[in-house]
């Protein structure tokens, strides 16, 4: 009995150590912003681990590409930068896990005419903090996360910036005042 408690000790400890030999390290990822097609923007991020708890991603969006719900037909880009902090991950895949992310985000653009009066540019800056997960299966990538910061520049007046909005809750409005929050999917290599 116990010689054969001890082989299957064994064959459990090479097993194990033969299998996740076999699984690569996908240390990059792209990924798109799950239903920003719907504001009328698309949105494309490119992520990478820099550390095993710690990757940079960068984001480029394309504002007036997509189904705008509201009929405001807006054109112009949005670009992001955030530094993720991975609290609770592991070394075969080091972009899974819970994070916290600082991030920088730059929106700039316009909507078409509305009641034949022009509408100002918009030209946005913020900075805010986010927590999320992101989960990782083979190659496909889930990631949720929001957050919140400070904002400040020419706001558009839907106060909606193609990836953050603008605080206009309980009454009030505050346009230094940003929230964010979404899902991203894509595939990990």
């Amino acid at each position: 009995m116990r010689k054969l408690i001890y082989i299957i000790l064994f064959n459990c400890l090479i097993f194990t150590n033969v299998s996740a030999k076999d699984v690569p390290i996908r240390r990059q990822a792209l990924k798109t912003t799950f239903l920003s097609w719907y504001t009328g923007s698309c949105k494309l991020s490119y992520e990478r681990a820099v550390f095993n708890s710690q990757a940079m991603e960068v984001t480029a969006g394309y504002i007036g590409f997509g189904y705008d719900n509201f009929k405001n037909q807006p054109e112009g880009f949005t670009v992001r930068y955030a530094h993720k902090f991975i609290l609770y991950g592991n070394q075969v895949q080091p972009l899974n896990g819970f994070y916290l992310r600082p991030e920088i985000i730059y929106s700039y653009f316009h909507y078409g005419t509305k009641h034949d009066r022009e509408r100002a540019l918009s030209k946005m800056g913020c900075a805010v903090f986010t927590v999320g997960y992101q989960y990782v299966v083979n190659r496909f990538v889930t990631d949720f996360y929001f957050g919140g910061g400070y904002a400040f520049g020419a706001e558009a007046d839907t106060h909606y910036q193609h990836g953050l909005a603008l605080w206009d809750y309980l009454g009030k409005y505050n346009k230094n005042i940003s929230m964010t929050f979404g899902v991203k999917i894509g595939l990990s290599f």
